[in-house]
């Protein structure tokens, strides 16, 4: 099993205010090389509060060996072209480590957040990849563009602006899913799936992947090196007391995730529908401090792994040791113990051998 990590190293988001982050761009380099010699086979980087794709050029300028992942990037505002030349020109600065990881968000983002019209964004997506690899392929073997969609057409690539083709192999792309047509797309068009933190390994494997394989039926590929990320959603401390404070937090997070329509179909199939219809109810009355109540420790045992120290890692490898590529997997450090347990962590988890997605 692969094994990921987000920067900063180990911290979480909870209880940022607006305007805050986490993340230090000036110190990206040398907290990418610090997760490179814990061991980590990738670096994971998200698109919040800074650029992902200049976050990423940062992480491969620091590091030798790790994958360097935008986990993910949101595709629809920036234009096929422009995510094309980036990925290439960080496909040229890392030897070859870069994964383009896409999402498409949420309605409203685009149209409120970013100021686009929205469209449908399952074949959307689809063609958003194929005008990505249709230029990779004219940049690559020098040979004329021309992709013609509804969404998009692309046939102008002058020498000028053509660059020369890569030493090293061109990008993957891997996918956010969560709804059966998304991980059709993914396995039509894509390398890998990125599953959303609430999708249950039971979701994963009764609607994700079902949908992934009759993608690569109908687009004739084969899946024999296709991934499967999650980031799940873990609670985890030294000891039993420090655990308490973690469980709730994740309490809180999985009331928020049950409240969000997009994702009511992870709590459908485990016939929680109504409890999510109830948190999203709350949630529009803006009664955030009550929705928590109402994820027990049954609904908290199927989303979220709990353990300490000593035991994380046998769960995880439990949960998820057959069904996924790569985990996305961390505890906060802050001393020379707590990175050795990391390492260590690392280390357990990447002897496991990883499934057969084909």
């Amino acid at each position: 099993m692969k094994v990921e990590t987000l920067l900063p190293l180990g911290k979480a988001d909870s209880g940022l205010k607006a305007g805050q982050t986490l993340l230090d761009v000036r110190t990206v380099a040398a907290d990418a090389a610090r997760v490179e010699a814990l061991g980590y086979d990738g670096l994971a980087i998200q698109d919040n509060q800074d650029d992902p794709y200049i976050i990423a050029a940062l992480a491969a300028q620091g590091t030798q060996r790790i994958q360097i992942s935008t986990s993910v990037a949101i595709a629809f505002p920036r234009s096929p072209t422009v995510t094309a030349m980036t990925a290439w020109t960080l496909a040229k600065l890392s030897g070859g480590r870069f994964v383009l990881g896409l999402g498409s968000q949420v309605k409203g983002h685009i149209e409120r957040r970013f100021g686009m019209k929205w469209h449908a964004p399952g074949p959307w997506m689809r063609e958003y990849i194929q005008a990505v690899r249709a230029l990779w392929t004219s940049w690559q073997d020098g040979t004329p563009v021309d992709h013609q969609g509804e969404h998009y057409r692309i046939n102008l690539n002058v020498p000028l602006f053509m660059p020369a083709p890569l030493d090293c192999p061109l990008p993957k792309i891997e996918l956010a899913a969560v709804n059966p047509y998304m991980s059709r797309v993914a396995g039509e068009v894509a390398d890998g799936l990125r599953a959303h933190p609430v999708c249950t390994v039971e979701y994963l494997e009764r609607v994700m992947m079902p949908a992934v394989r009759k993608g690569a039926t109908l687009a004739g590929r084969k899946l024999a090196d296709f991934a499967v990320c999650i980031k799940p959603l873990v609670a985890t401390a030294r000891d039993e007391a420090g655990l308490v404070e973690r469980v709730e937090e994740i309490r809180g997070r999985i009331a928020f995730y049950g409240s969000t329509p997009a994702y009511a179909a992870t709590f459908e199939v485990h016939g929680l529908g109504d409890l999510a219809a109830e948190l999203n109810k709350l949630s529009r009355a803006q009664r955030w401090a009550d929705m928590a109540a109402l994820v027990s420790d049954d609904v908290l045992g199927k989303y979220a792994v709990v353990g300490t120290y000593e035991t994380i890692v046998e769960r995880l490898v439990a949960r998820y040791g057959r069904h996924v590529t790569h985990l996305e997997f961390s505890i906060p450090v802050r001393s020379k113990e707590d990175e050795e347990t990391l390492a260590g962590m690392v280390a357990e988890l990447e002897a496991v051998p990883p499934p057969q997605v084909a």
